[in-house]
């Protein structure tokens, strides 16, 4: 079997592509460090504006000590025709009220699970990329995906 092509994609298209696997993927994996050891585990986004991505956490789960200590982290969505999306970039605690009121309405099972969106176990990362690459199938080679689209 030979391995895919890099082929030429336009930027919107490698936008569009990008998106396209994150959605059909679903769960990506986020990778964080600990100390000196990198750590990997499936999350579910609770939002996703473009590359810009939401994860609900809870503060007695270790990896919010890991993104504390460092709060670089990298998602890994790959989808079942194995195309792939990587994004790295900088997890953030999210404060503005108004997005967390909006996650928090659109989410059932962070109600049933959480009761009040001031349960202080709670934290939603936000995920700011930095970086974002795409590969086809197992190209073995990424495409640098522009972060805003261009006008």
């Amino acid at each position: 079997m030979e391995a895919p092509q890099l082929r030429p994609i336009p930027e919107d298209e490698l936008r569009s592509l990008a998106m396209e696997t994150m959605q059909a993927a679903k769960f990506p994996c986020l990778a964080s460090i600990d100390q000196d050891q990198a750590r990997l585990r499936p999350v579910s986004p609770v939002r996703t504006e473009e590359f810009t991505v939401y994860i609900a956490n809870l503060k007695m789960y270790h990896k919010t000590q890991e993104i504390a200590a460092n709060p670089k982290v990298e998602l890994c969505y790959v989808a079942e025709n194995h195309n792939q999306v990587r994004i790295t970039g900088k997890a953030e605690v999210l404060t503005e009220r108004a997005v967390l009121e909006s996650i928090w309405e659109s989410n059932p099972l962070l109600r049933k699970y959480l009761g009040s969106i001031d349960n202080p176990a709670l934290i939603i990362y936000r995920v700011k990329p930095t970086q974002v690459r795409y590969m086809e199938e197992w190209a073995l080679e990424y495409y640098d995906v522009p972060l805003e689209a261009r006008p």
